[in-house]
């Protein structure tokens, strides 16, 4: 069982958020709940839904080991009294720490060690407890040791309607815990596995499922996990092979190189699938410390490409598609061009339980919308609630100095050449935003630079900010893309751009009808 929830309750956010926690562990952990009462709403109506969890595996209590929080607070102080006033939703501020995000150490090696007992809570979506346990099933076919492991994409979270037939059933032997979730669109199922020491894993995994890999693998571990290290974006794939008759793909990444990319964006490859609602299997206290600090950073990043007021779909989508920027599946016929939309269309709630705590954590941005105020409307896919954001340029050039070092780094090269800015000044401006020696505790506040930066017309901010983005992407996609051929084999690469190229048609095909 998961550490109880004492902390006081007063948002729908907040509440949700606890029963999720909750009811991820057994249904028997609502009563952990001090406050409210068990007569409430949604608490009857998460309880409800809930089956008995039963876990074979002690190992996979890692998976809630330790609930989960929201963000934080920008150094800019409060939301403003109009704009708590004008929105329905509570500005309560958590107790997390509010500075959690100043020399966050992604050393940890504890839950305890985390900022709050309640931090990262977000990330754990719930799905049907039989499906849940049908995947942790699949992780314990592999005796080499996976830390951290999620399930993600179509196969997982459904990006049709659910009425919508596939006359393809891709699984051998699928569970029926599986069966009944994809219906007939039985989908292969994606994870990635985190890892502590790559040519070990793989050294185990060869030893036990050669079949997984291509000739590649003849050639030992130790060359397979120096193509997964040393080239494109760290992840080493196998794809179409079977694991308890599921047709799956698995990734394979060391955790330092997760963990840098979460925090730093120096590929957007795993950070950027991780802005979409995954299923996390095994948890890691330093993935999911770096994990809050990617969502933060992707909810920012968003802000700074969107108006003054928006809705929940467009921050969403916005959020959702910058890791495609740069993507070049994107650019050819491999894709689905309605694949973002797609996805925040059939996942809204889910992306509301991601990301509506962060927000409502910023001080520079809350809901407005009376819809917010109802106890029910975390699960409503059918509202659209609007959002505000306050477009001072010290609030917003305190968001551009918190962006992740990579990417961050990658703006001001380019505003270095947009304001002409000297070589030596430019290089004391980036010495004097060092955040990377741990025994310099400063605060993450926005300089005149960051100021100028945000300060900028907002149609070359979202230039500027995307072509950061698509730097970040494009050379690792790409490389990841090709290392994939060598690491798949022909066949497989063949039927990989074979489903992608029909997806593609498929979402044409809709796009005309409409």
């Amino acid at each position: 069982m998961g550490t109880p929830v004492r902390s006081s309750i007063n948002s729908p956010a907040q509440l949700f958020n606890a029963v999720v926690f909750q009811l991820s562990n057994s249904p028997a952990g609502l009563w952990n709940l001090c406050s409210p009462t068990p007569q409430h709403p949604l608490f009857q109506r998460s309880f409800a839904s809930a089956n008995s969890h039963s876990n074979p595996k002690k190992a996979d209590r890692a998976e809630e080991k330790g609930p989960i929080s929201s963000a934080s607070s920008d150094a800019s102080g409060l939301k403003s009294s109009s704009s708590s006033s004008s929105s329905g939703t509570s500005t309560h501020q958590s107790s997390i720490p509010p500075d959690w995000e100043e020399n966050p150490d992604l050393n940890i090696s504890s839950f305890k060690q985390l900022p709050s007992s309640t931090f990262g809570y977000n990330q754990h979506m719930i799905i049907n407890d039989e499906f849940k346990e049908a995947l942790r099933q699949i992780l314990w076919q592999f005796r080499a040791p996976i830390r951290y492991a999620f399930a993600y994409g179509s196969g997982v979270f459904p990006q049709t309607a659910s009425g919508s037939k596939s006359t393809s059933t891709v699984h051998p032997h699928a569970s029926t815990a599986i069966s009944s979730v994809q219906g007939s669109q039985g989908k292969m199922i994606d994870f990635i596995f985190g890892v502590s020491y790559t040519q070990h894993w793989h050294s185990l995994n060869l030893q036990q499922h050669r079949d997984h890999y291509s000739a590649i693998g003849s050639l030992g571990s130790s060359l397979v996990s120096r193509v997964q290290d040393q080239y494109g974006a760290g992840v080493y794939f196998n794809p179409y092979v079977t694991v308890n008759g599921v047709l799956i793909k698995y990734g394979v990444v060391n955790l330092d190189t997760l963990c840098r990319d979460l925090s730093e964006w120096d590929t957007l490859y795993l950070a950027g699938r991780l802005h979409k609602p995954v299923k996390i299997l095994r948890d890691d206290p330093r993935v999911r410390l770096a994990n809050q600090i990617n969502l933060i950073s992707a909810v920012r990043t968003a802000l700074l490409l969107l108006p003054p007021n928006f809705t929940e779909q467009e921050l969403y989508g916005t959020i959702a598609g910058l890791s495609y920027l740069g993507d070049p599946r994107m650019a050819l016929p491999a894709e689905n061009p309605d694949k973002v939309a797609n996805i925040v269309k059939y996942q809204l709630p889910n992306f509301r339980r991601l990301y509506a705590p962060l927000i409502e954590n910023l001080p520079n941005v809350a809901f407005h919308d009376s819809r917010c105020s109802n106890s029910d409307w975390i699960d409503d896919p059918d509202t659209n609630a609007t959002i505000a954001q306050d477009m001072d340029p010290k609030k917003r050039g305190n968001m551009v100095r918190r962006l992740p070092r990579s990417f961050r780094s990658k703006l001001y090269y380019r505003y270095q050449s947009k304001f002409q800015i000297p070589q030596k000044e430019f290089d004391q401006m980036l010495e004097e935003s060092n955040d990377q020696d741990p025994k310099r505790v400063k605060k993450q506040q926005g300089g005149p630079f960051d100021q100028k930066v945000a300060s900028d017309r907002r149609e070359d901010l979202m230039k500027e900010v995307k072509r950061a983005i698509k730097s970040t992407v494009q050379w690792a996609s790409a490389t990841q893309s090709l290392k994939g051929i060598l690491t798949t084999g022909i066949s497989r690469s063949v039927r990989y751009v074979r489903e992608k190229i029909a997806k593609y048609r498929e979402g044409k095909r809709k796009e005309r009808e409409k």
